[in-house]
């Protein structure tokens, strides 16, 4: 199982920001092509009043800060440069569907979709969308708010694909703001099925990859839940990725480089289920040589060694 993928998180809300530029970008982007790393995936265009590109309707609407750079567009220039596909991530308010106000997050959306697709949607790296808003129950109108995002991507871009990166309301599900790592219990096997394969139903013509994020259960756990993940998608028509998280769930410290071992038990785990490929959160601040933690490098190191050690 190799990590095809990751994600790019540029707001960085609950992770330090690195204050690259163009030219540590380009760096990055190298050094994630170097492990065959051929797909980026912009977390989210923007969070509350934060923003990647310059948004007329989000400057206006939501009063939001006017960023200094396009990063939108300095990020599909360098997945065309290293050849790699690009998804846009959408905007999270970080208010409204989380209030269960999911209708005006829709609505908000549709207007994002359009104008991003207007503004960046000759770019050749432009491959396909990513869903931001990440839940792991069946909550509110979560799949009428999926189904509609979905829908509304495919039919502004010409089908392109539309990619959703979930989590298990598992024992490590635990807020980022507290030095708590897991909790007594969570979400039954049964539950999560049971979720699932309702939210899978109402949303299989709108959405075309799953990437369960793979971070918020015990090591124990992921072949049962990988596989009900897998069985769930196939039954759907929906394609199955894992999100394989690069970061430490297991540490009081939010949040720092993933140990080389657990990350290798998550990547046989999805090999043995079955999944497509993978993904992750995310390589940059995690698992890149230039990162702020010295032991993303070495995390980096090691991984060639798995890639050198998987050729023979």
């Amino acid at each position: 199982m190799k990590i095809k993928g990751t994600f790019l998180d540029e707001i960085s809300h609950d992770i330090p920001h690195q204050n690259w530029g163009r030219k540590e970008w380009d760096q990055d982007f190298a050094y994630m092509k170097q492990v065959g790393i051929n797909t980026v995936i912009l977390i989210r265009s923007g969070y509350r009043k934060w923003l990647t590109y310059p948004s007329e309707i989000l400057l206006e609407r939501e009063k939001a800060y006017q960023p200094p750079v396009d990063l939108v567009q300095m990020f599909l220039e360098l997945s065309e440069k290293h050849q790699m596909d690009f998804y846009f991530g959408l905007y999270d308010s970080g208010k409204y569907w989380e209030k269960g106000d999911f209708q005006q997050e829709l609505d908000l959306n549709k207007l994002v979709i359009d104008e991003v697709w207007s503004k960046y949607g000759t770019m050749n790296a432009f491959k396909g969308w990513y869903i931001s808003q990440e839940c792991s129950r069946k909550t509110g109108a979560i799949i009428d708010m999926y189904r509609g995002l979905g829908e509304h991507c495919k039919s502004a871009s010409g089908n392109l694909t539309t990619l959703i990166s979930p989590y298990i309301d598992g024992v490590k599900n635990i807020s980022q703001y507290n030095n708590e790592t897991s909790r007594d219990l969570g979400v039954s096997l049964k539950k999560h099925e049971q979720d699932w394969d309702e939210i899978f139903d109402g949303i299989k013509d709108a959405i075309d990859i799953v990437a369960f994020q793979d971070g918020h259960i015990e090591f124990d756990e992921l072949d049962d839940f990988l596989r009900i993940n897998k069985q769930l998608a196939d039954k759907y028509g929906i394609r199955s990725w894992t999100n394989s998280e690069t970061f430490d769930r297991d540490m009081p410290i939010k949040f720092l480089p993933i140990k080389w071992e657990k990350l290798l038990m998550k990547l046989e785990a999805a090999q043995r289920i079955g999944m497509e490929q993978a993904i992750t959160f995310e390589f940059s601040h995690f698992m890149s040589p230039q990162s702020a933690y010295l032991q993303a490098g070495h995390l980096y190191n090691r991984y060639q060694e798995y890639l050198a050690a998987l050729k023979g």
